[in-house]
């Protein structure tokens, strides 16, 4: 009887020394396939390490758009130049003169006029240049310098009526002729 046992022991220890065996020869890998796992994990490191970058740049660059979006543009006033004389003479001797003035904002005063000469009216909630330029007079009425965005919003309908209520005119908010003329006036007198 012990030596069915001993005969037992030996093959059970037999097979399970074959079964490791079979284990460390199926998971045992060449050097080639080490290196390659190797350099697998390694880039696979990188390529995390490059996308929180890119994350973290991202978020830089879009902290760096509102802090562009918020900071104001400057209004640049334009030098005051001294208004002109031209003087014509005809054959009989008399002289003609023509005095033409030039206003310090001449080329806002400009692009009012055409806004008024073409009998455009703007409103609240209106884009594009047109409403730059009344935002423009608003910078320069205002002594500001906030952000011509081309878009008639809420702030700039509060500013139009604020102008509005200070020249005498009905406070609608909205632009239109006697208001440009309203400005294009306030304008000249500024010199």
């Amino acid at each position: 009887m012990d030596k069915l046992k001993l005969i037992l022991l030996t093959i059970v220890a037999l097979a399970l020394v074959g079964f490791l065996g079979y284990w460390a020869v199926n998971t045992m890998q060449s050097g080639t396939e080490f290196q390659a796992s190797e350099k697998i994990n390694e880039l696979e490191k990188e390529n995390k390490d490059l996308k929180k970058e890119v994350e973290d740049l991202t978020d830089q660059l879009a902290n760096f758009e509102v802090k562009d979006e918020e900071i104001a543009p400057i209004a640049i006033e334009e030098p005051a130049p001294k208004p002109t004389t031209t003087s014509t003479t005809n054959t009989t001797s008399t002289t003609n003169t023509t005095t033409t003035n030039t206003y310090k904002n001449q080329t806002l005063i400009n692009e009012l006029q055409k806004l008024a000469d073409d009998r455009v009216v703007l409103e609240f909630k209106n884009v594009g240049s047109k409403v730059g330029t009344v935002q423009k007079f608003l910078n320069v009425y205002n002594k500001t310098s906030n952000r011509v965005d081309n878009d008639f919003g809420d702030g700039t309908r509060k500013l139009v009526i604020a102008f509005q209520k200070d020249q005498g005119l009905s406070a609608d908010g909205g632009v239109g002729y006697s208001t440009l003329n309203k400005m294009i006036a306030w304008l000249k007198k500024q010199g």
